[in-house]
């Protein structure tokens, strides 16, 4: 049985969370701030923890930043109020797996628990981007693999220079469904899709997820690119 902790200091939320993921099939361990949730974690060492991130004394990012000290491999999903994206965006800047909104929904939990446990069963997905080329009718994708970081400028430059010159106006750009991205990364992507954009090219961005298209969306770089959920839905930048 899969161990999960959950970390909120609000005790009817840990009741709620015990009662529903043990449904899943988790081991649900509590703990009602962020300093006990820290011991239970360093004695138990769960794979997946679930913290909310306004906390009295201890916040989640501070939970977050010290967990992924202990044991970066862990699987941390942030629990944020409804529109705290800065917040948000701190926590993928310290390789928070995903974030939910309060009030929580059951598909938005469902779709992070999911994620997290996607990545706990591939090696290397939390190693820096793999970038692969392939062609699909008049577009170029390049199949994106990995983490999108500020080590990630290189990787796609170097992609992108192997196809600029093969006449191709579409790119697309498929990230793959647990790949993480922070801040920094979005930085290198939006400037490299302003470069797309002025070399009159079109770039079109897929596989983000629900939360990603929101942080995209605030972010600004869906000016430069837009976002498909599949081959045949397409949302079209200003």
């Amino acid at each position: 049985m899969k161990r999960i902790l959950i970390i909120d200091d609000e005790k009817s939320t840990l009741k709620i969370f015990r009662l529903f993921l043990s449904t899943y099939g988790y081991e649900v361990l509590t703990a009602e701030n962020g300093k006990l949730g820290l011991e239970v974690f360093n004695a138990e060492r769960p794979p997946i923890v679930l913290t909310d991130i306004k906390m009295p004394g201890m916040d989640g990012l501070e939970v977050l930043r010290r967990i992924k000290e202990m044991d970066p491999a862990t699987e941390v999903i942030v629990i944020t109020g409804h529109g705290d994206m800065d917040l948000a965006l701190q926590a993928l800047d310290l390789y928070a797996t995903d974030f939910i909104n309060k009030p929580i929904q059951k598909e938005a939990l469902d779709a992070a628990l999911r994620r997290a446990e996607k990545r706990l069963s591939s090696p290397g997905c939390g190693e820096d981007n793999r970038i692969e080329i392939r062609s699909q009718g008049d577009a170029t994708i390049l199949d994106i693999r990995g983490n999108l970081t500020s080590r990630s400028e290189s990787s796609l430059l170097e992609a992108y220079e192997k196809i600029r010159g093969k006449g191709s106006q579409k790119i697309i750009f498929q990230l793959e469904e647990i790949c993480s991205i922070n801040r920094s990364g979005i930085s290198v992507l939006t400037g490299l899709l302003s470069r797309i954009r002025a070399n009159n090219q079109a770039a079109v961005i897929r596989g983000l997820t629900d939360n990603l298209k929101k942080i995209f969306e605030m972010t600004g770089i869906t000016k430069y690119a837009s976002i498909a959920d599949s081959d045949h839905k397409v949302s079209t930048p200003d």
